[in-house]
């Protein structure tokens, strides 16, 4: 876990991490860290008697350095420590340790969109996550859909893998004071107009050039700006292409960066968000925005119709006009509408909860080491 990269999964493992010793105290847990998470893990898990910190000295922002050091030197570590079971939290894990191992796999995305990685990390990435699947005793899927994505790619057995959501903080659906959400997107925008929020890195699968052109022809239709939080990717060429067709360029806004409170304001403050996708493992911003009371239109591929349910509004979001229609719509509905909406979203949101995520992890790992 590299703070500030990673996007879902750092969120997936502190929150797991954070429920795991609450809902399990007389659980002791070892985390083997290195020099990005180290004081943050410390930090968030300070007032924990039985966790234990062991932190291998390297950087994980070397892919290749955190490769061999996972395969060479943490199965050291491990015996060292006693451990009853190993659980590696992102795709990958060392060959063989001394104890039965658990791997969380978020999704087969490398499988689905290669032109989301390079050669080089595309094959690498395809040998770990396949010897993780096959080596592992259990094997956490974030969802039915990826679930269904490892038995395909992998030809493991299914009764193997256990599937487990993630959740949402309860922190977005908490009430803001009056006018917060809204001063922070002027401070932050230098506009103190409505706006349409999405949350993503500029991947390919992410489709944010698809937005992009929608929102071109609605500009002069509505109010609103478009604020993108997230950072460049392999995808941002064909975003900037995109965004060449506004008449005012400032009526889109990027961020990225954000401290979580200002995150989590940000969804508050949204009239829409719009998180046009091609490919989740998860899909935790559908989540998020819901429990923040505002409405979501995204699309039906792969786990984005088991994340939303009912709850989201689903178009074509390969289709920038139909995509643009939807958008116009959702905006356009009366206050009793949304609120009836929104409503029974935040209730969908709420069901999904970390200290569930954190038992059932528990469970899983507790099947793989006989305990």
């Amino acid at each position: 876990m590299i703070p500030g990269e990673v996007g879902g999964t750092e969120t997936y493992l502190r929150h797991t991490l954070l429920a795991m010793v609450t809902v399990s105290p007389e659980t002791g847990l070892v985390l083997f860290t290195n020099r990005e998470n180290d004081r943050i893990l410390r930090e968030k898990l300070a007032e924990c008697e039985k966790v234990e910190f062991i932190r291998l000295d390297f950087s994980a922002a070397n892919r290749y350095a955190r490769i061999v050091r996972e395969q060479l030197e943490l199965p050291g570590k491990v015996r060292l420590a006693g451990v009853d079971v190993l659980w590696s939290p992102g795709y990958t894990m060392p060959y063989r340790t001394c104890c039965p191992q658990v791997v969380t796999i978020h999704d087969m995305q490398y499988k689905n969109h290669p032109d989301d990685f390079t050669i080089l990390v595309l094959i690498v990435t395809g040998c770990l996550v396949e010897m993780a699947a096959r080596r592992s005793r259990r094997i956490i899927a974030v969802s039915q859909f990826t679930k269904k994505e490892i038995v395909k790619y992998t030809s493991v057995s299914e009764k193997k893998i256990d599937v487990i959501h993630e959740a949402v903080d309860p922190a977005f659906g908490l009430g803001p004071d009056a006018g917060t959400p809204h001063r922070l997107a002027a401070a932050l925008t230098g506009s103190d107009k409505p706006y349409i929020l999405t949350v993503a890195n500029s991947y390919p699968h992410k489709n944010l050039d698809s937005l992009a052109k929608a929102f071109c022809l609605l500009e002069r239709r509505i109010p609103h700006i478009l604020i993108i939080v997230g950072k460049p990717g392999l995808g941002e060429k064909k975003l900037e292409d995109a965004l060449t067709g506004l008449g005012d360029p400032s009526r889109v806004v990027r961020l990225s960066g954000l401290a979580g409170e200002d995150l989590i304001s940000l969804y508050q403050g949204a009239d829409l968000f719009v998180f046009p996708t091609l490919y989740e493992g998860f899909g935790l911003p559908i989540l998020e925005a819901m429990a923040a009371r505002v409405p979501v239109v995204t699309s039906r591929f792969a786990s984005v119709p088991e994340v939303g349910g009912n709850n989201a509004i689903y178009c074509d979001v390969k289709n920038s006009s139909d995509l643009s229609c939807t958008i116009e719509e959702v905006l356009a509905r009366s206050p009793r509408e949304r609120d009836v909406h929104l409503t029974a979203a935040q209730s969908w949101a709420a069901r999904f909860s970390w200290k569930k995520t954190a038992r059932q992890t528990l469970v899983s790992l507790r099947k793989a080491s006989g305990g």
